[in-house]
């Protein structure tokens, strides 16, 4: 096992590390889940542990977590982790936490009670909020100031929509008793003291995904706050990605571990497959699909439907920015077609059931189940699988659901093109759908590509735990993360490039078949 005095360059914390921390701990806050996966020196693991929580569906179009239930799970897991590793906290260096990113969580500080569920960043119900915000001046009121369109999507009208609906919760805003956070601020409260003194804070990445924080400044926005009607005394503190923000409560498992760094989960991914040059990209394949290309130091407002974010900030470094394109449904697609169908008893069948049959039968499914996100931005589309035949059987059913990833990701990175004038030369992938080989070569063949996957695919918690551990000195910098990373396979465009682009053509035809599903009338929220 590598020693921490192999570890050169300048680290963000004072204190010398001994030989005995020869790990870093990943707490990865998911959509579906909450993970503790534990990494030595190298980036690989040495053990996780993994708890699902509760997915709440109050309304269509409305999607919750409970606070506490992930806040359990978070322990749970890192109890688990350690255990299964043999450790305690001694042996861990740092602690990095990666989260979902525009699930807003609002508590008061005094209780600690959360005033409502988180509302998810699936959650549809603040379409109307965001009607009214944009007014006159439409949904990019703001875009040059934040990077983003006025969208059910981002964490902001999330708030606006508990203080407004929650009983006397603005008033408690107001008289500064309530927090918000995006679930990396809940975590970390918790882990640092929760009512005794834990710590409220968020990184530049999360804090980039609510509407409220200016994208050059890395400030809030104080009258963007005024236009939602959020208090400033709600705001976290924003940090930078990786530096020791405090350590683990007395009493806790991680009494005493520096929490060093916070990324959300997309820009930790980003992070852990070494994208630090100009114009590398990555996707990840979870519950939705996010690709996100960097773009150096400079932040590019784009013009064809995608996101201006923070791809990371090194300690007083100058933040990196990137441009991101977000799909909604992919994974969850899947996840649905086992538990609201039961046309698979497991995700691990598609693959089988996809390349039993030539192709998809002629059809086509868009899992508009939230609207659709990048490039379109529509929240008014809902899903449809089109093109059913006598022919159609659960196999072209499974197989069209596939198609579907890799359709929204070709529509991305045309998008992410035509912004960044360049064209890309690869795609690193990473997330659990990346085990899908008829997907990954499917995607290769739609994109023109060649599709490269990691030997870790675990690469959002990697990322997090990179993060952490360059701050403590453990890694030195970018560098060891490149030196880290390993190809494990990559698959090259083989399909035939005419029947590819007529396949793209139909799916774009059914894309138009999803929009304006949902007019005032029906409008949720």
């Amino acid at each position: 096992m590598a020693q921490q005095e192999e570890a050169g360059g300048p680290a963000l914390y004072s204190e010398t590390l001994g030989t005995d921390k020869k790990y870093v701990l990943a707490i990865d806050q998911g959509t579906t889940s909450s993970r503790a996966i534990l990494f030595n020196k190298k980036g690989e693991i040495v053990s996780v542990s993994q708890y699902e929580h509760e997915q709440i569906f109050p309304k269509a179009g409305w999607v919750e977590h409970d606070p506490q239930e992930i806040w359990r799970n978070v322990r749970r897991a890192v109890a688990q982790c350690l255990t299964d590793a043999d450790v305690n906290h001694h042996s861990i260096a740092s602690v990095g936490i990666t989260n979902q990113r525009e699930t807003a969580v609002v508590w008061d500080k005094n209780t600690g009670e959360p005033v409502y569920n988180a509302i998810v960043w699936q959650d549809t119900r603040t379409q109307k909020i965001c009607d009214e915000l944009a007014g006159d001046e439409g949904y990019d009121k703001y875009r040059d100031r934040v990077g983003l369109a006025l969208t059910t999507y981002f964490a902001g009208p999330k708030v606006k929509w508990i203080l407004d609906n929650v009983d006397g919760a603005r008033e408690r805003a107001e008289k500064g008793d309530l927090l918000f956070g995006t679930t990396d601020s809940w975590v970390m409260w918790q882990l640092t003291g929760g009512t005794d003194n834990g710590i409220h804070i968020t990184d530049v990445t999360n804090a980039s995904r609510t509407m409220l924080m200016n994208i050059r400044t890395l400030e809030w926005e104080e009258d963007i706050a005024k236009d939602f009607g959020i208090p400033m005394s709600m705001l976290p503190e924003i940090r930078s990605s990786s530096e020791v923000y405090a350590k683990g409560r007395v009493g806790g498992m991680l009494r005493g571990t520096p929490i060093a760094g916070i990324l959300g989960d997309q820009q930790a991914a980003t992070f852990g497959q070494a994208c630090f040059e100009k114009g590398m990209s990555k996707n990840t394949y979870g519950t939705g699909n996010f690709m996100l290309m960097n773009t150096g130091e400079e932040p590019v407002i784009s013009e064809n439907g995608l996101l201006t974010t923070v791809a990371y900030k090194l300690g007083d470094q100058k933040p990196v920015y990137a441009l991101e394109g977000s799909v909604a449904v992919s994974g969850s697609l899947i996840q649905w077609l086992r538990d609201n169908l039961g046309l698979i008893a497991s995700a691990g069948e598609t693959e089988a059931l996809a390349t039993s049959v030539e192709d998809s039968g002629g059809c086509y499914f868009v899992p508009a189940f939230s609207g659709l996100f990048a490039p379109y931005w529509r929240p008014d589309a809902r899903g449809a699988l089109v093109g059913l035949t006598r022919y159609s059987r659960k196999e072209h059913i499974v197989r069209a659901a596939l198609e579907a990833t890799a359709f929204q990701s070709r529509e991305v990175l045309d998008a992410m093109n035509a912004d960044s004038g360049v064209n890309l030369t690869e795609l690193r992938v990473d997330g659990g759908m990346t085990a899908n080989e008829f997907l990954m070569q499917f995607q290769a063949d739609v994109l023109r590509v060649p599709v490269i996957r990691p030997k870790v695919i675990e690469t959002t918690a990697l990322g997090a735990a990179y993060a952490a551990g360059i701050a403590v000195g453990f890694w030195s910098g970018e560098s060891d993360v490149t030196e880290n990373w390993q190809e494990d396979k990559r698959w090259q465009p083989e399909a035939d490039e005419a029947d590819v682009e007529r396949q793209y053509r139909l799916w774009k035809k059914a894309v138009q078949r999803t929009f304006d599903w949902v007019d005032d009338d029906v409008r949720e929220g």
